[in-house]
């Protein structure tokens, strides 16, 4: 029983310390955005995922919002849906394998990041079609673009989360290892590891969608893998995909 007291506080204390940490800081730290792909760019006006962003940062009073990716084929472009100023920033692994299934996943090196942080100079930068080679001028673009657009308090950030292969309860998805690493960056490894956890059940929780996805994960997967998930975002609001998703909502 004594121990486990100790344990209990020590837990206590972590999390306390995490919560005063990060409530003062300039980054608000939501978690997963997604579970899989729905459409193929993966955020622009009028996609569900952004106007769930966009609800995220209303319901803060925010007027801007930061989502990070693993870098694909996108520039990144930032861009405003609805009066909210969506942020995007991809990152470049420059010693990873790129976007692989979870039986390819070097877990050393990921346990090695979980302990000791981002290498500085591993990760590359895409965001508005320009490429940045450190950390802190990527930052900088983001504050300066958040501070354009008239961004009050903090900044919240998601990571899009979304799985083109394996199982997305398992796997954490596009951008995970970037939100960590502006975690760590802007609080510590501590909070990170604390703040990581709670983003990781976000999702759950929060995401009005996400008994859809995960139920139809593998069939909007083998969608986006043969290209039925491509769209013209000026006639998005039109298209069969998005019908189904915005009909297959969960609000309960």
């Amino acid at each position: 029983m004594k121990w486990l007291l100790i344990t209990l506080g020590i837990i206590a204390l972590i999390i306390g310390y995490s919560y005063v940490t990060v409530s003062n800081g300039p980054i608000e730290p939501l978690g997963r955005l997604s579970f899989v792909k729905l459409a193929n760019p993966d955020m622009y006006p009028g996609h569900p995922d952004s106007e769930l962003l966009v609800k995220y940062a209303e319901e803060r009073g925010s007027k801007c919002a930061l989502v990070v990716h693993f870098t694909g084929s996108s520039n990144y472009r930032s861009y405003n849906d609805s009066g909210v100023y969506i942020i995007e920033v991809g990152f470049i692994d420059t010693q990873g394998n790129g976007s692989i299934n979870i039986s390819q996943v070097n877990f050393l090196d990921s346990l090695k990041v979980a302990l000791f942080g981002v290498p500085d100079g591993r990760y590359k930068y895409m965001s508005d079609g320009h490429v940045y080679d450190t950390y802190d001028e990527m930052m900088a673009h983001v504050n300066e673009l958040a501070q354009e657009h008239g961004q009050e308090g903090p900044l919240p950030l998601v990571w899009h989360g979304t799985v083109r292969q394996d199982n997305p309860i398992l796997v954490q998805g596009c951008g995970f290892p970037l939100y960590f690493q502006i975690l760590t960056q802007t609080y510590g490894i501590i909070p990170a590891y604390v703040y990581t956890i709670t983003g990781m059940l976000f999702p759950y929780f929060n995401n009005p969608y996400r008994d859809f996805e995960l139920k139809n994960y593998a069939t909007l997967q083998s969608y986006y893998d043969q290209g039925l998930l491509n769209e013209n975002y000026k006639t998005v609001n039109d298209s069969y995909q998005y019908n189904i998703y915005k009909n297959n909502q969960n609000y309960d």
